[in-house]
């Protein structure tokens, strides 16, 4: 179904070089509002910079993919020294075509990462990579995203997933 997604985790600092492994995943288009950090926050939620920083150690490619303008997402993206692609279109394929174009990978090797079922997940199950689903950091105050929370709430992951050492399991 377009609005499922492979896994759900609580948070963008769960996902592991060793999680990625088990996907084939070596690559990953993240959002950034909610996901990196709270709406509109210039600055990485905590653990998000040292987290960045593992996954470039253990090779992963990483790059942003939002559809938010220039002057938020560029001063993000040095922040955390990874590349981005600005105004992606989500759900449309635009950024991810464009994020695997610069990361230098293949849909089989890459995974989005988003908090939103109507951009991050539809549009990854669209262009078909797998999404790894994140809860949001906060609810947004806006009408606009409190509808569109509420609609989501159907298609929201029941389960919750945790790296043990015999692999992934619900929790």
């Amino acid at each position: 179904m377009l609005f499922r997604t492979k896994v759900a985790l609580r948070s963008v600092c769960d996902i592991t070089p060793r999680l990625l492994e088990m996907l084939g995943v070596r690559g990953l288009l993240l959002d950034i509002d909610n996901t990196l950090t709270t709406h509109d926050n210039p600055v990485p939620a905590p653990g998000v910079e040292a987290w960045v920083a593992g996954m470039q150690a253990a090779g992963i490619a990483l790059c942003l993919v939002s559809n938010n303008h220039p002057p938020r997402v560029a001063p993000f993206a040095r922040r955390l020294g990874v590349d981005y692609v600005c105004e992606g279109k989500k759900p449309l394929s635009k950024g991810f075509r464009e994020g695997l174009r610069k990361m230098g990978l293949s849909r089989k090797e890459t995974a989005v990462v988003g908090d939103q079922i109507f951009t991050d997940v539809l549009g990854a199950n669209l262009f078909r990579v797998p999404c790894i689903f994140v809860f949001p950091m906060e609810m947004e105050k806006t009408r606009f995203f409190q509808l569109k929370r509420k609609l989501e709430i159907p298609f929201l992951p029941k389960k919750i997933y945790e790296e043990k050492s015999e692999g992934v399991k619900q929790v």
